[in-house]
């Protein structure tokens, strides 16, 4: 039988085996983005509205955790996806 949840486990896994890229632009702006292993990328970004008030870490916190997020409504397409096409197979 075909599993029926997206778990911590798995979007840990995704995010463990991604290339991760964070980077500063225009001195007050965090860009990450990170390529899972399929290839696909997903791309985040977070900023200051001052840049005295810019910190480097609190944005690449902000970034992972809504593409962290991301992944976990982008596996939970994909399962109910694959569990209505078994659905539709009778398998």
């Amino acid at each position: 039988m075909m599993k029926n949840q997206v778990t911590k486990e798995q979007i840990d896994k995704l995010m463990s085996n991604a290339e991760i890229n964070v980077e500063t632009v225009h001195s007050k702006v965090t860009i990450v983005t990170v390529k899972l292993p399929n290839g696909f990328v997903i791309t985040e970004a977070s900023g200051a509205v001052d840049a005295a008030n810019y910190n480097a870490e609190i944005g690449k916190k902000v970034c992972l955790e809504r593409i962290q997020n991301k992944l976990w409504e982008l596996e939970g397409y994909a399962l109910a996806n694959d569990l209505l096409k078994s659905k539709e197979s009778g398998e």
